[in-house]
């Protein structure tokens, strides 16, 4: 019987083993500490152009169709992703099936091919995807916010790219010395959930181990420093009818131990639809048909972020209305029924969500491969639990002061003047 454990193969790269029971499913998670954060100007975009390319071919399986058509037949659900400081490559599949997710993994990561042909078509492939985020207001407010944020740092940078890095700046051997600065055993992290095969552990280290560093590693990320000069409004133009803004405040760094009470914090102002701001904006008054709230977090800085689609002729009123609520929790903080409830609300989301061997995945090699160690549910719940109700207003009058707040829309809009006046609150 498979334990949860960490193993650390001959190269150096690790393995996280975490059983499930209660699935026949498996999942296979590899994950790379490099993303839009670790690049270059010249380059930026690269990373996640490199993990498009992944599954472009390699030597065994040379196209494209020779590596979906194995996964489409046996039903797999597979995909990949890039963020600011790590990539991600899964495969879900039954676990009858476990020894081709490890192999198909192995493969594209030890033996794409990078070939300029496949290079040349994907560009085009990404351009559209940029297009289909700039066309999203819901999906690309964030970056919109994170570029106010951080603008003399490369989080505030897009993880895509733009349409001219892709086009015409990044090439070939950019991709390739990219690639062996940091897919390196001892800078990536193997996951295993849900139904382990006793014999997939020895499967996992003959495919990986031939794994070798090629360059040595890349630079570190310059680290993000509060003081530098920043506006406080910044305006995307586009001609809509609904007008998305981002509002919110630089916050903590993953391992800041205020990061419990600022998690329950956003809960309570948006985390659902019984939140303050949910029944506040949208039920008492009809100003919005989605406010949330949600916590980022990084290796050295973080933010708290408001997400509104609002009605245009009626934004001002909006945005003077979440502000009104978040000098509420400042002056008056929260009642005790509010803390539990969020509390429980955590707790529910927590198990639900890890119902899913993907997201057990996620959630232990999440935490891994950037901190270097993984925290369990139980831990993180305790946590959770211990937050007061001094904290939750502490933290909020800490972050939410008019000069800290920062403000990013897309809409029909130029002047900032306007806006800027409306953060005097």
């Amino acid at each position: 019987m498979i334990k949860n454990s960490i193993v650390r193969l001959s190269n150096g790269l690790t393995v996280m083993y975490h059983p499930m029971a209660s699935t026949s499913a498996l999942t296979a998670l590899v994950l790379v500490r490099t993303g839009s954060r670790y690049e270059t100007q010249r380059i930026n975009g690269i990373s996640h152009f490199l993990e498009h390319l992944m599954f472009k071919g390699t030597k065994r399986r040379p196209q494209t169709l020779d590596i979906s058509r194995e996964l489409d037949g046996v039903g797999a659900a597979y995909n990949a992703f890039t963020s600011k400081d790590h990539t991600g490559f899964y495969v879900k599949i039954d676990s009858r099936h476990s020894e081709l997710a490890i192999d198909i993994l192995s493969d594209i990561l030890l033996n794409s091919l990078f070939a300029k042909q496949e290079m040349d078509k994907e560009r085009t492939v990404i351009v559209e995807e940029i297009n289909m985020y700039e066309d999203n207001p819901t999906m690309s407010i964030g970056d919109v916010f994170e570029q106010l944020l951080y603008p003399d740092n490369t989080l505030g940078w897009l993880i895509s790219g733009s349409r001219n890095h892709i086009l015409k700046s990044i090439k070939q051997p950019d991709i390739v010395r990219y690639y062996q600065q940091w897919y390196q055993p001892k800078n990536m992290l193997v996951v295993l959930s849900g139904n382990i095969p006793k014999t997939l552990p020895e499967t996992v280290r003959r495919v990986f181990t031939p794994l070798k560093p090629v360059l040595p590693i890349g630079k570190p990320f310059t680290s993000w420093k509060a003081g530098g000069p920043r506006g406080r409004v910044r305006l995307k133009w586009k001609e809509t009818e609904q007008i998305h803004v981002g509002l919110g405040t630089v916050s903590y760094p993953h391992e800041d131990k205020r990061m419990p009470a600022l998690e329950v914090l956003s809960v309570i102002l948006g985390g659902n639809m019984s939140s303050r701001l949910f029944v506040s904006v949208r039920e008492k008054r009809g100003l919005a048909y989605m406010v949330r709230s949600g916590v980022t977090a990084y290796e050295d800085t973080g933010n708290v972020m408001i997400h509104a689609g609002l009605d245009k002729s009626r934004l001002n009123e909006a945005i003077t209305v979440i502000l009104a609520e978040l000098k509420s929790i400042c002056d008056v903080g929260v009642t005790p029924d509010e803390l539990m409830r969020a509390k429980e609300f955590f707790a529910g989301h927590i198990a639900l969500q890890l119902e899913d061997s993907t997201a057990v995945a996620q959630w232990y090699g999440g935490q891994q491969i950037l901190l270097g160690y993984a925290k369990t549910p139980e831990q993180r719940l305790k946590e959770i639990r211990a937050v007061k109700q001094e904290q939750v207003q502490q933290i909020a009058r800490e972050l939410f002061t008019p000069k800290n707040m920062r403000l990013a829309i897309i809409g029909p809009y130029k002047d900032i003047k306007p806006f800027e006046k409306l953060l005097q609150y």
